[in-house]
């Protein structure tokens, strides 16, 4: 079996396959002095999973948190018995037309590896985490490049630190644009000022690229939150950098 594990800011998810099936997938807080042994009893005890010593035969890490990297190589190789592997970007058969290729995170070109294994290019990339990126990757599987803005919650965080009478609010989808109280106004200035923020920078990409057509995919943890409100949407995959670490699982095998 091949255990993929995906490292972000806010959240760690472990995800195993069976082949090419995606049989389990468990969800943690990133935290950066978590210990082997606290990702052990995670991954064995209060996610339920049945996985023995012995089933996992290859790991593959997408990570955006160094500090995790010592903890998360322990916990594999002492309780799976597996030395995992980070992905980084030199790794990939994905040409970047960037100014400085070095600079691309190797979780963004992940993403476009599942994009070109399951989905048609031209393709925009919108993943919702802690920061809010948007991904270009062109005819042929090329990526060219995107935007980054501040995640959801990391701009109401802002919004309240800086604003000496806002409230630090959680998230929330509201039924109207015309907020009739403080809370309900930040609601709305946050939730449809993202969903103008999603729709410009995709018409903008679009019109670069020049190609209308080209499919918009949404993934991370609030990309169903907008699905209904920004059109220009064609489809959400949450599992997508999970099956982008998968895909190149099964390139690095055939070399």
């Amino acid at each position: 079996m091949l255990l993929v594990i995906d490292i972000g800011n806010t959240n760690t998810v472990f995800a195993v396959f069976d082949g090419d099936v995606l049989t389990a997938s468990y969800r943690c807080v990133t935290n950066a002095d978590k210990t082997a042994d606290e990702y052990a009893a995670f991954f064995f005890g209060l996610s339920k999973t049945d996985i023995k010593n012995g089933d996992i035969t290859s790991i593959l890490v997408s990570s955006v948190v160094p500090e995790t990297h010592i903890h998360m190589r322990q916990f594999c190789k002492h309780y799976l018995r597996t030395d995992p592997v980070f992905i980084s970007a030199n790794m990939l058969d994905i040409k970047v037309d960037l100014d400085k290729p070095d600079e691309i995170g190797a979780d963004r070109l992940v993403n476009t590896a599942a994009v070109i294994e399951h989905y048609q290019t031209p393709a925009i990339v919108i993943d919702f985490g802690t920061a809010t990126t948007f991904d270009v990757i062109g005819a042929g599987g090329v990526y060219q490049g995107g935007a980054i803005a501040p995640g959801i919650n990391l701009s109401l965080n802002a919004l309240a630190q800086a604003a000496a009478k806002l409230p630090k609010i959680n998230f929330k989808k509201p039924e109207n644009v015309i907020g009739t109280s403080t809370i309900s106004a930040m609601h709305s200035g946050i939730y449809w000022g993202y969903v103008g923020l999603i729709e410009g920078i995709i018409t903008r990409a679009k019109k670069e690229l020049g190609n209308d057509n080209c499919m918009v995919i949404a993934t991370g943890g609030l990309a169903r939150v907008f699905e209904d409100d920004v059109t220009l949407i064609n489809l959400v995959d949450s599992d997508l950098t999970l099956k982008g670490l998968h895909a190149i699982s099964k390139t690095m095998k055939s070399k």
